[in-house]
């Protein structure tokens, strides 16, 4: 790794420790000082729940809901900052308009059809290229449309224009189908209006790309082989190179070593775990 790259992924590790530990240090200041949980409260106004639960279990439910709002959005705010340092240019939410034909158009909902009802033996598998090239020979009368991506990068150096559907790891089937219908309007725009366009999953909780076997979204693609899915590493490193994805994972363990030991200590009061230093994402 040469030095320019070693100080782009210095700058990208701190991007990514910032935005976590601002996330975390609201999550904390809620939940220690503006709301913390009472338990002479929660006994007044659930005094049933109680009686017969501990309420230390409540507490940790208490913090859960104080947690999620926060991060909401965070897988889309960390592809950001990782982008900005890498290509200089991300946009969340980008509106990218254009035309599409109108027998494009429909062939774009036939492939869709055909994959959502197609049953028993006649089930038609996902095949992304020969989905696209059918898509893209459709042609017509151009059609105005537009495309909400969730993250967008324009590498102004290379003039190349990346659009991703970013979704958690374990996406459910309407939101996969939306995203395909998505990438596909995307790339059959005329003229071009993206080089390249992707269904991303930030992680992997399954390990390699081979073993991914979460069932809903592979309705909609081939998870293994498909030139349009991008799983962990695979989405990483391409919108901040080589060894990013790497970098992810050793800043966050970094970091959830530290707020795990706080949230034991400062908000259950008890004393970690032996074993609360060991890393979480691989």
């Amino acid at each position: 790794m040469n030095k320019m790259t070693k100080n782009k992924q210095k700058r990208i590790a701190k991007a990514i420790k910032d935005v976590v530990a601002e996330m975390m240090d609201r999550v904390m200041n809620r939940v220690l000082i503006t709301d913390p949980f009472i338990k002479e409260n929660h006994r007044s106004s659930k005094p049933l729940y109680a009686a017969l639960v501990p309420d230390e279990i409540f507490k940790g439910s208490h913090f859960e809901r104080r947690f999620v709002t926060p991060f909401g959005g965070v897988w889309e705010k960390l592809a950001q900052v990782v982008a900005i340092e890498a290509h200089e240019n991300c946009q969340m939410g980008k509106v990218v308009e254009g035309t599409i034909g109108k027998e494009s158009l429909r062939r774009i909902q036939e492939v869709l059809n055909k994959l959502e009802h197609s049953k028993g033996v006649e089930k038609v598998k996902p095949d992304w290229e020969t989905e696209l090239k059918y898509i893209k020979a459709g042609g017509g009368q151009l059609i105005p449309s537009s495309v909400v991506c969730d993250i967008f990068i324009h590498n102004q150096e290379s003039d190349t224009r990346y659009a991703f559907e970013l979704k958690g790891p374990l996406p459910n089937s309407d939101q996969t189908k939306v995203s395909k219908e998505k990438l596909f309007k995307l790339l059959a725009m005329e003229p071009k209006v993206v080089d390249f366009a992707y269904y991303a999953l930030p992680y992997n909780p399954y390990g390699k790309k081979s073993d991914y076997k979460w069932t809903f979204p592979m309705r909609w693609f081939n998870m293994h082989e498909d030139a349009s899915v991008l799983i962990g590493n695979e989405f990483w490193d391409l919108i901040g190179g080589n060894g990013t994805y790497s970098n992810f994972i050793k800043e966050i363990n970094v970091l959830g070593k530290e707020y795990r030991e706080r949230i034991y200590r400062e908000f259950l009061g008890i004393e970690p775990p032996k074993d609360f230093e060991e890393g979480i994402l691989k």
